[in-house]
């Protein structure tokens, strides 16, 4: 097995595949990634979802690959409540991650406050204002509204890549977009992929045979908005970074944008809901405590099989 790595989406792509093909794999990817990127990018102005944001209020003609996503993300938001939500835009800009992660890790000014007035409460739920006409294809977001799919893209990725490397006759291979991963086949002579899965202090391993594995953490983007502390998942019952009793959840499931979902809701909803959902939804996690405990384990997470790495 060889690994190949690139950089998209604001993280490290990497793919491992039978060495005699490793290349094609990468190639193959990373074109996947490109197209992806180009399309839906809240990063870049001349991205298709840039320009479907700054219409907001009239109906666009979208491109398959947005209206899939879209479909797939505004799923994921009837599916949970509301608790996943793609119309975060404009609290994402509030809080001041308006460029790449890499660009205002340093930190960004204190949010400007109109004098003598309250800072208005962004709260979500736009979702459920969009209109589709699918006959043509048609997207109209309210008025004000901004879409910015996160993790869902990046998961729908990872599951179209794999797909295309089962049809390009690849596999087996992995392929892992900043942790977040899945996998087609077994590696030779092995039972198994060993997946390492972050803790606080600690990392474990656990044994994927197949389907996908993603983590959603608030140990990785955050910053100072002026004085204040900042990360990059909003509750959208507050329209604020959320507080959760919790670090990190990783989600095994079938694809990986179910995992990535999967993780962000929980970990938004707490340790105890959190584990509810999950297990409500036949998918298994791994709960990492704020406070420093040992992990909870939620579903048919394989407790007897989790190593930790020395």
């Amino acid at each position: 097995m060889r690994r190949e790595s690139f950089r998209a989406m604001g993280t490290t792509i990497t793919t491992l595949a039978p060495a005699e093909h490793a290349m094609r794999a990468a190639e193959a990817t990373r074109a996947l990634f490109a197209e992806w990127e180009h399309a839906l990018s809240r990063f870049l102005p001349e991205s298709e979802l840039s320009q479907l944001n700054a219409q907001a209020g009239a109906p666009v003609a979208v491109s398959s690959l947005l209206w899939d996503v879209l479909t797939a993300a505004l799923q994921a938001a009837l599916a949970t409540d509301g608790r996943y939500d793609p119309t975060l835009l404009r609290q994402m800009l509030a809080i001041g991650y308006d460029r790449t992660f890499e660009e205002i890790r340093g930190g960004v000014p204190a949010a400007p406050r109109p004098a003598g007035e309250a800072q208005p409460r962004l709260l979500g739920g736009d979702w459920r204002r969009i209109r589709l006409d699918p006959a043509r294809r048609l997207v109209t977001l309210p008025e004000g509204a901004g879409l910015d799919f996160g993790g869902i893209a990046k998961g729908m990725a990872v599951d179209a890549a794999l797909d295309q490397l089962r049809a390009l006759k690849l596999a087996p291979a992995l392929v892992n977009a900043g942790g977040d991963l899945a996998v087609a086949g077994q590696p030779p002579n092995q039972p198994d992929w060993p997946i390492a899965v972050p803790g606080r202090d600690r990392h474990w391993t656990i044994p994927l045979r197949h389907g996908a594995i993603a983590t959603s953490t608030i140990m990785r983007r955050n910053w100072r908005q002026g004085e204040v502390a900042r990360h990059h998942l909003i509750d959208p019952a507050t329209g604020e970074p959320a507080k959760s009793d919790l670090l990190s959840v990783t989600v095994v499931a079938p694809l990986c944008r179910q995992a990535e979902v999967g993780a962000k809701v929980a970990l938004l909803l707490g340790a105890e809901a959190g584990a509810r959902f999950l297990e409500g939804h036949g998918m298994a996690g791994l709960l990492i405590p704020a406070t420093g405990e040992d992990y909870l384990a939620a579903g048919r997470w394989p407790r007897e099989l989790i190593r930790e790495i020395p």
